[in-house]
């Protein structure tokens, strides 16, 4: 079941809300953890029971943990819990074994895992109520893609939370924005990707070859920041703060500054549970090159079993090393617009690691982007693709800088123009929706 579909929109959401808000405040946590339940075995009726089972296993840790915080058992039962926890996602997701990925494996792993570090730490108590720890893990807006939510960012929403009505209108704002972001511009360029990498590399124009990466950087932005708007609203909407996953990536100006737009929450629990451990920058320079290397190369993996996501991962590693060398304070001497030339050619570049796959095609692919391939770089083929999406490029170029949510913004001066601007949103999202053959999001198979 995806957000972005009749099923949710029209069945599930106005069933579930109903039932929520009619609820007791103290029945509202069980109600919000059996519907996420109800939501999640939609699609995965099986799995639910490994999620169930995972949510047991942390809960239990963490109590244990708890009661012998200071012992060497502590650390044991620390232990026991990450190994559950990671011998499942590698078991399910690395074996080899060709079995279906539970959807949300990834995401809900790290948040039960920072909580059992968190407790053993000392720096959030274990949750005693196991209805509401099964909550926070299951809940749906947030469960098959993320925010990755720590606990302790929302322990205390999980007892009692105050939703003013400005309150749940913003999250529901922030949700039709985020449908919109996913069925209108998304999809559409994701057609356009989707028919650029079914062609054969080795005949592909440069300009389409840079069309289709173009297409693909746009598509997972607005396909996974969508997603995170929309599921940043409906938590809004029932009282919890999720965090913000993306900031404006695209305007990044050096790899470091982009890893600080993108994917937050991942990029967050990265730093907090491993690179900072490992000893991040106070060990010198050699160790925290060390450091980078492991924690990109682990960020690949997480994305999947095959290498190119470790090959991707090592790209960014190798950059952002550079960059802590000498490369960065290179660039703050640079006009900024030096930095988001180079910051976006080795984004693309990486897309192409990312979306493709094969090592062979990756290599045809980026040979064409460089005119090398033998079309050439312009063919009838691409330029009839360029004037069929040039202006939805723009759009979407547009989109993915602050300028035009601060253009955007002056509506909110005119009650009318914002609830029309979001009426038309929503009524175009739906007819996409209805229309729709295309309509993936892409970070499930994560």
């Amino acid at each position: 079941m995806v957000f972005s579909s009749i099923l949710f929109l029209f069945r599930f959401l106005p069933i579930f809300f109903i039932v929520y808000y009619m609820a007791p405040k103290r029945m509202r946590n069980l109600v919000l953890f059996f519907g996420s339940l109800v939501f999640y075995a939609w699609g995965e009726p099986v799995y639910v029971l490994l999620m169930l089972f995972s949510t047991l296993s942390d809960y239990i840790h963490g109590r244990l943990i708890e009661r012998l915080r200071g012992r060497r058992s502590a650390k044991i039962l620390l232990l026991s819990s990450l190994v559950i926890n990671l011998g499942l996602l590698a078991f399910f997701k690395y074996s080899g074994l060709n079995l279906p990925l539970p959807i949300g494996i990834s995401f809900y792993t790290f948040q039960t895992m920072s909580y059992t570090i968190d407790v053993y730490r000392g720096e959030v108590a274990a949750q005693r109520n196991f209805l509401d720890f099964g909550m926070f893990v299951s809940m749906f807006p947030q469960l098959i893609a993320g925010p990755i939510v720590k606990y302790k960012t929302v322990a205390g929403e999980l007892k009692e939370r105050n939703v003013p009505l400005s309150a749940q209108a913003q999250g529901a704002q922030r949700f039709v924005i985020g449908l919109g972001k996913k069925v209108l511009l998304a999809n559409n360029i994701g057609r356009l990707f989707t028919e650029i990498a079914g062609y054969d590399a080795a005949n592909l124009a440069g300009l389409s070859a840079w069309m289709g990466i173009l297409a693909y950087a746009f598509q997972i932005y607005f396909d996974f920041s969508g997603y995170s708007d929309m599921a940043i609203g409906l938590g809004q909407i029932m009282g919890f703060h999720f965090p913000e996953n993306f900031n404006y990536p695209y305007i990044a100006t050096s790899i470091t500054d982009f890893w600080r737009r993108w994917h937050m929450s991942l990029g967050s629990w990265f730093r907090e549970y491993v690179y900072i451990p490992l000893g991040g920058n106070r060990k010198g320079l050699p160790r925290q090159l060390l450091n980078i290397l492991i924690v990109w190369a682990l960020t690949g993996i997480w994305h999947g079993a095959g290498l190119n996501f470790l090959l991707w991962g090592i790209w960014f590693a190798a950059f952002l090393a550079l960059e802590k060398m000498f490369l960065g304070e290179w660039l703050t001497r640079m006009p900024k617009f030096f930095g988001w030339v180079y910051s976006m050619a080795v984004v693309l570049l990486g897309w192409c690691f990312f979306s493709l796959e094969q090592a062979d095609k990756i290599f045809l692919f980026i040979k064409a982007m460089f005119g090398f391939g033998s079309a050439g770089f312009v063919n009838n083929n691409s330029l009839y693709l360029l004037h069929n999406y040039m202006i939805l490029f723009l759009v979407l170029a547009a989109g993915a800088t602050p300028w035009l949510k601060k253009a955007v913004k002056r509506w909110e001066e005119s009650v009318v123009l914002k609830n029309l601007f979001l009426v038309a949103v929503l009524l175009l999202s739906i007819a996409g929706i209805v229309d729709a053959s295309y309509n993936p999001f892409l970070y499930f198979r994560f």
